[in-house]
């Protein structure tokens, strides 16, 4: 079935850039609405970034200017480009996937580290 499979976790510096991919695989559907949620230790899980099929973005106001979502159709894959990465988004990261076609076709990645330190 449809698996996301994350990639491009790990550490940066204070400053930093990191890339992380989310690919969509066992689907020939093309992902509707795909987010990225973050959720740092003894924290609620929150939305970090929602790109829509209309090309709409959301961010939230702690990574706005620094991090943009963006999606490759051909590959079927969702991209958060983060930049000027600080300690407080030291957090686990996972991708969310909406084809759009109902409750059944939402997925979740497995979750990657990334750790912001100096």
């Amino acid at each position: 079935q449809v698996q996301l499979v994350e990639s491009g976790g790990g550490w940066a510096q204070p400053g930093g850039s990191l890339r992380l991919s989310c690919a969509a695989s066992g689907t020939s559907c093309n992902i509707n609405v795909m987010a990225w949620y973050r959720q740092a230790p003894g924290k609620e899980r929150e939305l970090v970034a929602l790109l829509t099929s209309g090309g709409s973005t959301q961010y939230s106001e702690s990574v706005k200017g620094r991090f943009t979502i963006s999606r490759d159709n051909a590959k079927n894959t969702e991209v958060l480009q983060m930049n000027s990465l600080k300690p407080e988004d030291t957090a686990v990261y996972f991708c969310h996937a909406d084809f759009g076609v109902g409750p059944n076709w939402r997925y979740w990645g497995q979750g990657t580290q990334i750790t912001v330190s100096s």
